[in-house]
C-alpha cells in the first residue's frame, strides 16, 4: 500500500467515526503515523484527500467488483427488458455496496448539505448515473428493446428513481433498520426490485397513439 493509499484509508476511517468536519490534517498523520506536515507532501488539503479518496475508492471496487466495459450486443442477447435493467443494476450495486464505497458514502451523505465537497462528489456521481443510464436506453432503443421516442425521459425517469431508492435505502442503513443494500438473500433492495418489474412493463407495452 502506497503512502497516499494509507492516507486515505485512515481519513476514511477516522471520518467515520466521528464526520469528516472534525477530522484535522494533524489527526490524519498521527494515525498513519508521520509527522504533520509530511502528509503535504502528498496532498495539499483535506478536500483534496476525500476528492481523491472518492475517485480511488469508486476504481478498487470497480476492480473488485470485475466490471468490464459494456457490451450491449451481448447483454442484451436473448434478453428481456427487467433481466437487462437488473443485470445493470447488479453491477452498479456491486460498486456502491463495497466494503470501503460504502463506508465513504455513509460518509458523504451525513454531511452533504453542509459540505461543498461532500455535495459536489454527489453531484458528480448522481451526472454519471445520468449519463450512463443514457447511453444504456440509447442502446435498449437501438435494438427495439423500448419505444425509440421514449429513450430521453425514460433514462431519466429511471435513473432519477434509482437514485431516490438508493438514497433511501442508504437512509435505512445509517438508521441501523437495514444491514447493507440488499434484502435478506437478494443483492438488490426489493422496492428497487419492483420498480423495475413495474417499470419494464410499462416500457414494453404496446404504444396505443
Amino acid at each position: 500500500m502506497t503512502r497516499k493509499e494509507e492516507i486515505i484509508y485512515a481519513t476514511l476511517e477516522l471520518a467515520s467515526e466521528s464526520g469528516l468536519k472534525s477530522v484535522s490534517m494533524s489527526q490524519i498523520a498521527e494515525k498513519v503515523g508521520i509527522k504533520a506536515p509530511s502528509i503535504y507532501n502528498h496532498f495539499r488539503s483535506k478536500d483534496e484527500i476525500v476528492q481523491e479518496m472518492y475517485r480511488f475508492l469508486r476504481e478498487q471496487a470497480m476492480s473488485n467488483s470485475g466490471s468490464e466495459p459494456v457490451d450491449y450486443a451481448a447483454m442484451f442477447d436473448g434478453k428481456t427488458l427487467e433481466e437487462i435493467l437488473m443485470s445493470s443494476l447488479s453491477a452498479y450495486m456491486g460498486v456502491i455496496s463495497d466494503k470501503y464505497m460504502l463506508q465513504f458514502f455513509k460518509v458523504l451523505y451525513s454531511e452533504r448539505s453542509t459540505n461543498p465537497v461532500a455535495a459536489g462528489i454527489m453531484v458528480e456521481e448522481t451526472e454519471r448515473m445520468l449519463s450512463q443510464s443514457r447511453a444504456l436506453f440509447y442502446a435498449l432503443a437501438v435494438h427495439g428493446k423500448i419505444r425509440n421516442r421514449d429513450a430521453d425521459m425514460a433514462s431519466m425517469t429511471y435513473c432519477l428513481t434509482m437514485h431516490s431508492l438508493i438514497d433511501h435505502q442508504m437512509d435505512k442503513i445509517t438508521a441501523g433498520e437495514a444491514k447493507g443494500f440488499g434484502d435478506g438473500k437478494r443483492p438488490i433492495p426489493g422496492k428497487i426490485v419492483e420498480f423495475v418489474k413495474w417499470f419494464s412493463s410499462q416500457m414494453t407495452e404496446p404504444d396505443r397513439h
